[in-house]
């Protein structure tokens, strides 16, 4: 799935993360969400490889990257926690100084990497999210209902990891068919990596961590930060019509308290933007890089 690749693992300060690099120019790191890896970026991926340098890490916690034990505090799997992940990934590899793409809770990762490493990210774009802070601040019955893994898998250890782990393809395949509203957006190859990946016990475990740090430091970060520090670099924020993020609010409003220099769109789909709308994913991605 991504011609010219190769596949490295690097171990930074607390987690080895497994990656794919290729192409050649300015750097570009690319993070998934859930349920996914960074399989979901392989119909961009090699056309944005003509002219980047591209790095395709699983973050912690998802597919072959490690899966450190939880912490009563969720600091573990905080996007604070991930961002460092990568940002030492990319010193590693050369570049101190980046632009990064994130869908879904690696667009958390990405834009919370923006407000602590500052001088890291040259140019951030967010793709079918908003804040941590406004999604949990808006939170009402119909967001409730669109977003309802929020609340389920925030809640305590055990309950959702016993619920999923009952059959956790039917849960990965049913949140993949549900969130997405285009037919065949994905391959056969990539859904045998999300199934091989998303079934082991600990991956359950730590995607739900995720999610818990998403009900609670995550969300102190953001409190800290909304109001007192904006993102510096430039961000694009692009979304799904049919997507999460335009759920409630106009995404590019919610963006602006957040950040000074914004410019997005929708995109005729559902969440998976990169998938759904790889012709205009690559498109608005490579001319806003």
């Amino acid at each position: 799935m991504f011609p010219g690749f190769a596949q490295h693992k690097h171990k930074t300060t607390s987690a080895e993360i497994n990656f794919r690099r290729g192409g050649g120019g300015p750097p570009l790191l690319l993070i998934h969400g859930y349920p996914q890896t960074h399989v979901m970026w392989h119909r961009i991926a090699p056309d944005l490889a003509r002219r980047f340098t591209v790095i395709v890490p699983d973050l912690r916690g998802y597919g072959d990257s490690a899966k450190p034990p939880s912490d009563p505090q969720h600091l573990a799997y905080s996007k604070r926690t991930m961002a460092q992940d990568l940002v030492e990934l990319m010193a590693a590899l050369g570049w101190p100084r980046f632009s990064v793409v994130g869908h879904d809770r690696g667009g958390r990762v990405a834009y919370r990497m923006a407000l602590d490493h500052p001088k890291a990210v040259a140019k951030l774009a967010v793709l079918d999210i908003v804040p941590t802070h406004a999604m949990w601040t808006n939170m009402n019955m119909a967001l409730g209902m669109a977003a309802y893994h929020w609340l389920f898998l925030a809640q305590p250890a055990g309950l959702p990891e016993t619920m999923i782990g009952h059959d956790p393809i039917y849960y990965l395949e049913q949140t993949l068919n549900r969130w997405s509203k285009t037919a065949g957006a994905f391959t056969p190859e990539a859904m045998a990596e999300y199934r091989r990946c998303f079934a082991e016990p600990d991956s359950i475990r730590a995607t739900c961590e995720d999610y818990r740090a998403g009900a609670s430091v995550d969300f102190e970060h953001d409190a800290q930060d909304y109001g007192q520090r904006k993102i510096a670099c430039p961000v694009l924020a692009i979304w799904g019509d049919r997507g999460l993020a335009k759920r409630r609010d106009d995404p590019l409003v919610v963006w602006r308290e957040w950040a000074a220099d914004v410019r997005g769109h929708g995109v005729d789909c559902g969440h998976f933007l990169a998938e759904e709308a790889p012709a205009e994913t690559h498109a608005a991605l490579e001319a806003f890089l």
